[in-house]
């Protein structure tokens, strides 16, 4: 009988030593824990008081689905580099917007198998594009299909920042290089009609 209470008392200080060396510990974090409910509460009367806002048109949203459509079609644009003084520079007519180096055609990361990596969860390892090699997760370059007005189309790679139009915008002088002194255009073969651009 006394030895029950004995470890009856024993593991009650056990239990209060290690419930009290716990909270000492997480005291630390109570100031935090203070302002994130203090912050919630305030985002709740705010959400009471205010309410969502009264959105019925979704314009915002239209505009941004005509934009992927208009993305997809096979339209004709202009680019252009900036320089420092903020003067275009011509580079050729294009097709469609460009698309950044770093644009990946599948997924960039894949899941891990079981004999690949011995942590435990949910862990996803790089996974290489078709052509074999990692794409870099940012990349200043852009990608732009650069066409003649025969219909060959071109691609080139720039690394200055670069805008593309659909529109002619007034440039100082122009980079390229007329259709029939540019072997590299000459010799292309054609891969789809060349679209003309509004004049």
């Amino acid at each position: 009988m006394r030895f029950k209470i004995i470890a009856t008392v024993l593991l009650a200080v056990a239990f209060t030593a290690v419930c009290g060396f716990l909270t000492g510990c997480d005291d630390l974090a109570t100031g935090d824990r203070d302002q994130v409910a203090k912050q919630q509460q305030l985002t709740d009367n705010a959400a009471q008081q205010i309410g969502m806002p009264g959105i019925t048109n979704f314009t915002e949203k239209k505009i941004m689905r005509r934009l992927y459509e208009m993305r997809d079609q096979n339209i004709a644009t202009y680019t252009y580099l900036v320089d420092l003084q903020g003067q275009l520079h011509h580079v050729c007519d294009s097709m469609g917007y460009g698309l950044p180096y770093g644009t990946q055609f599948t997924n960039p990361e894949r899941p891990a198998q079981s004999y690949e990596t011995h942590e435990q969860g949910n862990i996803a390892l790089p996974q290489a594009e078709p052509n074999g090699l990692y794409m870099p997760a940012e990349a200043e370059g852009t990608w732009v299909i650069c066409a003649s007005i025969k219909g060959e189309f071109t691609p080139m790679y720039l690394e200055p920042r670069v805008i593309v139009s659909p529109f002619r915008l007034r440039a100082v002088d122009d980079y390229a290089l007329p259709d029939n002194k540019n072997d590299a255009l000459t010799k292309q073969e054609l891969h789809s009609n060349y679209v003309p651009a509004i004049k």
